[in-house]
């Protein structure tokens, strides 16, 4: 059945000078691989696109959020944008959208509940900003983020009921990472006054050390550190 990408362009508040580009970033590499296997010409997967689309938002979430927050520093604004960019609010910001409903899917990924999985929906809607901005350049990038990942979102009340290893975990799954993993790696001082370090590691390079007066603290400021790291703010 062929896509209504016109519907789904409405749904976007975008229309395409390349209608090509839009079909390739909801074509999940189920369909492709289906296709090839039955020697059917077939379109190209959204895995680049999505590639893509992650650094887009990520550069457009960056400079959208110091637009707006002139005076935060980089730790309150990493926050916001490990927030953005997560697999979590792209994936609801995919459903109301209602994405799914236009991917194209091997039937092995439709019968297992494709077109509603977290992950899957995220990644197509990074190939959509993707695709946004190979048609139309970064400015309607820009306004396609600030449209459908930005509006409506209270950065400030999410700021103050997340911490920075809830949001570490949700960054490390937007880019397809291991879950992070914390050790305690030393206690010093008297019992009264002990400093607690801990080390934080996402994969076998990834890693950041914090230092807390609980193993509670040490593990928040260890994250922190890393989730700066991840997010580009930091070298």
């Amino acid at each position: 059945m062929p896509l209504d990408l016109a519907a789904l362009e409405e749904r976007l508040a975008y229309r395409f000078r390349d209608r090509s580009l839009l079909e390739r970033a909801l074509t999940h590499r189920s369909w492709t691989f289906e296709n090839a296997a039955r020697g059917r010409p077939a379109l190209e997967s959204n895995e680049q696109l999505e590639f893509l689309g992650d650094a887009v938002l990520g550069l457009l979430a960056s400079e959208i959020l110091m637009q707006r927050y002139p005076d935060l520093g980089e730790g309150r604004l990493s926050q916001f944008k490990a927030r953005l960019v997560s697999a979590s609010h792209l994936h609801e910001r995919a459903r109301r959208l209602e994405l799914g409903a236009f991917l194209r899917l091997g039937r092995g990924e439709e019968v297992s509940g494709g077109r509603a999985k977290k992950t899957l929906l995220a990644d197509a809607l990074e190939a959509v900003i993707a695709a946004v901005y190979l048609d139309g350049g970064l400015d309607e990038a820009r306004s396609f983020v600030v449209r459908h990942i930005l509006s409506g979102v209270d950065l400030e009340k999410i700021a103050e009921r997340q911490d920075f290893k809830s949001l570490l975990q949700e960054l490390a799954q937007a880019r397809g990472l291991p879950a992070p993993r914390y050790r305690t790696v030393g206690a010093a001082g008297p019992d009264h006054s002990k400093v607690f370090t801990v080390e934080v590691c996402v994969g076998p390079e990834l890693a950041a050390r914090g230092e807390g007066s609980s193993l509670k603290a040490a593990g928040q400021r260890a994250a922190e550190i890393l989730l700066r790291k991840l997010s580009g703010l930091e070298g």
